[in-house]
């Protein structure tokens, strides 16, 4: 965690001043996400980063909690949504672990681009399970190293080799799918952006 979150600080505004790499794809997963939203939802986002998908979230549900191991992240986000004129949007530094919110106390949690980053994949999905509401859904975004081809894979495996960055686990769709629905989820939508590249939409058990 020491060595993700050092890099994470030190990656923070070059991070938030990279361009999208697929623009296309980025909007379809908000569209697909948003179809699943209404204005009274709580939603937590872990792993937010610079808070750019959180700010345009925002004004389509009641709030939004974004959650950051990264200060430096966290403080650009909050600049964003100063700047955006966000009012129902907070932002916490720590893990969801360490956020150590209430059961049942979100109708979504997002988790985009990190679920191929935690420590530990089953704790994590074990977490979201016991904040999501009964019937509340669970969106992630995730690169399954397993199924990742070329420079991607290589240097999605590559990680658990360089100590200063952080290590990317890895495991298959099929495998996060079967994780996903093990911790207590359906999965009703699936787009898979790049082989290997998998966003999910899932459904908490009422």
């Amino acid at each position: 965690m020491t060595t993700a979150k050092g890099f994470w600080n030190w990656m923070a505004a070059r991070y938030a001043r990279q361009p999208i790499a697929d623009e296309a794809s980025y909007e379809k997963k908000l569209a697909m996400t948003r179809a699943h939203f209404a204005p009274d939802m709580r939603v937590v986002e872990f792993g937010c980063g610079t808070g750019s998908t959180a700010v345009l979230h925002a004004p389509h549900v009641a709030s939004v909690l974004g959650i950051d191991v990264a200060e430096n992240m966290v403080a650009i986000a909050r600049e964003k949504a100063e700047r955006a004129g966000v009012q129902n949007l907070e932002f916490r530094v720590g893990t969801l672990e360490e956020a150590a919110l209430e059961e049942a106390s979100f109708d979504a949690a997002l988790g985009l681009n990190i679920l191929h980053l935690v420590p530990d994949l089953d704790a994590t999905l074990a977490t979201v399970a016991r904040v999501v509401k009964p019937g509340g859904f669970f969106a992630s975004s995730t690169i399954c190293a397993e199924d990742v081809g070329g420079a991607l894979g290589l240097i999605a495996k590559g990680t658990r080799l360089l100590p200063i960055m952080p290590t990317v686990r890895s495991f298959s769709v099929r495998d996060l799918e079967s994780r996903i629905e093990r911790a207590g989820f359906s999965i009703e939508e699936r787009f898979e952006q790049a082989p290997g590249v998998v966003f999910l939409i899932a459904r908490r058990a009422s």
